[in-house]
């Protein structure tokens, strides 16, 4: 009879034990699927500043999300990684890293950062490993509407500013777009050619808004480069500031990313 009790006392608690981990487990797989970003961090790309993303910023924010813009130098791959991480380590929870344009590859190897759950591709490059801006910007013939001027004695690109409206911003109205090419932010040159030293798009998921309108970087280039990298794909009538003159559209592919669907 001790033996009986002894073998039943066992089996209840290693049933009971059982119940703990399955429980334990499920409890763990819940928050797995229900956990969502809720810091967008937003990089902007070459010519222009983080103030261009001031519409998608404020829809995000009125959704309840943390949004962080980072404001890089432009002088090198390295620097504006840098400035990126910089804002990375003060994000207190998942994060999903938002590039535009040149942010698209300093994304690519930011995102290797713990922090960022997840990364969208607007407009943007999206190279491997190894690969450079300069060779995707070249990898189809550009518009000819496009007005990147060669660098400067400093080795500096500007925009043609009588290119500008077309080439960067064809949907937004002249005077905005007149205002954006007075005030561009000017890029190290040396800057396209250098080699990404990691792809952060390998190992986290991938969103990306194709800019159907786009003059900086065709959209063909953009597709080839999205479905390489296995990325969710949304097209959006726009030109190459597509997130300022389709914000909400802009907007709806960031939450989709925070919320993993």
């Amino acid at each position: 009879m001790r033996t009986t009790s002894t073998s039943k006392w066992q089996l209840k608690s290693a049933l009971f034990t059982a119940f703990v981990l399955l429980l334990s487990l499920f409890s763990v797989s819940s928050f797995a699927q229900n956990k969502t970003a809720k810091n967008i961090v937003l990089v902007h790309g070459a010519f222009v500043d983080g103030s261009g993303w001031r519409k998608v910023h404020d829809i995000l924010v009125k959704k309840g999300y943390k949004v962080t813009i980072v404001q890089y130098p432009l002088t090198s791959l390295a620097d504006d990684v840098a400035a990126t991480k910089r804002i990375l380590d003060r994000q207190d929870g998942p994060t999903v890293l938002v590039g535009h344009s040149w942010g698209g590859t300093i994304i690519t190897e930011a995102g290797a950062h713990p922090n960022v759950a997840s990364l969208v591709y607007v407009a943007a490059f999206q190279p491997d490993k190894g690969e450079n801006t300069l060779q995707w910007a070249t990898s189809l013939p550009g518009a000819p509407e496009a007005g990147i001027l060669p660098p400067d004695e400093k080795g500096f690109l500007y925009y043609d500013l009588a290119k500008f409206h077309a080439g960067f911003a064809a949907d937004l109205s002249k005077a905005e777009s007149d205002f954006m090419a007075a005030s561009q932010a000017p890029i190290f040159g040396a800057s396209f050619t250098t080699p990404v030293a990691d792809a952060a798009w390998k190992t986290k998921p991938a969103y990306a808004v194709v800019a159907t309108e786009d003059k900086a970087i065709v959209p063909d280039i953009q597709r080839n480069m999205y479905k390489r990298g296995g990325d969710k794909i949304t097209e959006v009538k726009g030109s190459h500031a597509v997130f300022i003159s389709q914000p909400e559209a802009v907007a709806k592919v960031i939450i989709a990313a925070a919320e993993g669907k």
